[in-house]
């Protein structure tokens, strides 16, 4: 057989098992159980919150479940070894089944629930989960849950930390489905911290008190100036440095003359430009007169010839 096929025999198998000790046990406060497979045989290991009733009067019902095991699931020479549920209500196998039972006795749904899950965390549990699916109150099927504290859904810790545990209320309108989830007292989480009271913590260099704060604020040395050299080309004007006004305007008026980029007029030739212009606006004037003479005289004219008309 491959060891695929192997593989889901055994988890069938063990699943198999685990539904024969819970009909068989249930009065007993069946809790779960491991199975290894060992040379000497197979060793089971089952918890159980009345090991007395498990093991029966001198050992009659515990020779009796060992002998169907053989039978049943053909297992080579199965060793039951018994061990007692220290705290039943932290047990989410036994917390389920305590559950079913009392919604079958007719408990409300709601006071269970509560009341379940408040002696869960009473027991010390850091938290709990309780949802019961199916016709809780009428024709239609819905899903309560109850939380308290802290709960892991997915990832590795709610494999290996978490407490998974199914039962079944068999009601009038149907089953209901119980599922309980425990985070036991002390279990260790991948997000937990501790913090160490008697931690040594290193020393941190801290400065001579010789050099103090006014050591780090010291300034720079200032650097020196190089000379300058005596024969450098470029020798600053010592003129410009003793009258800065007169410097100031020589700058503007090279400005002025490099935006406006004229050439200066002789002082001759202006004066003979303005001759020019005053006989020009001379003749101008005599013209503007004459034509207001002839606007008139013609203005008179048509006056006249109205009158007469």
């Amino acid at each position: 057989m491959a060891d695929e096929h192997q593989f889901i025999e055994d988890g069938l198998q063990k699943s198999q098992i685990d539904e024969f000790f819970a009909d068989e046990l249930g009065r007993a406060g069946y809790g779960g159980m491991d199975v290894a497979k060992t040379p000497m045989g197979t060793q089971i290991v089952l918890k159980a919150e009345k090991p007395g009733m498990v093991i029966g009067k001198g050992g009659k019902n515990i020779r009796k479940i060992t002998r169907e095991l053989q039978e049943r699931f053909n297992l080579d020479d199965p060793q039951i070894d018994v061990q007692e549920v220290d705290e039943p209500d932290l047990n989410a196998r036994i917390v389920a089944d305590r559950l079913a039972n009392a919604l079958e006795r007719g408990w409300y749904f709601r006071k269970a629930g509560h009341t379940t899950i408040d002696r869960i965390m009473d027991a010390g549990a850091l938290g709990a989960e309780i949802v019961l699916a199916g016709k809780v109150t009428g024709a239609r099927s819905r899903i309560e849950k109850f939380n308290r504290g802290y709960i892991k859904h997915n990832g590795e810790p709610a494999d290996t930390v978490v407490d998974e545990g199914q039962g079944v209320a068999v009601m009038k309108l149907g089953t209901i489905g119980v599922t309980v989830k425990i985070i036991p007292p002390g279990a260790q989480l991948p997000d937990d911290f501790a913090i160490a009271e008697d931690a040594e913590v290193e020393a941190v260099e801290q400065i001579e008190a010789d050099e103090g704060v006014e050591g780090l604020l010291e300034e720079p040395e200032d650097e020196k100036i190089p000379d300058v050299d005596e024969d450098a080309d470029e020798v600053p004007d010592e003129g410009a440095a003793e009258d800065p006004e007169a410097a100031i305007d020589e700058e503007v008026v090279e400005e002025v003359v490099e935006e406006t980029d004229e050439e200066p007029v002789a002082t001759g030739d202006v004066d003979d430009d303005d001759e020019d212009v005053e006989e020009e606006l001379d003749e101008l004037d005599e013209e503007v007169e004459q034509e207001a003479a002839d606007l008139v005289a013609e203005m008179e004219a048509d006056e006249d010839e109205e009158e007469d008309n």
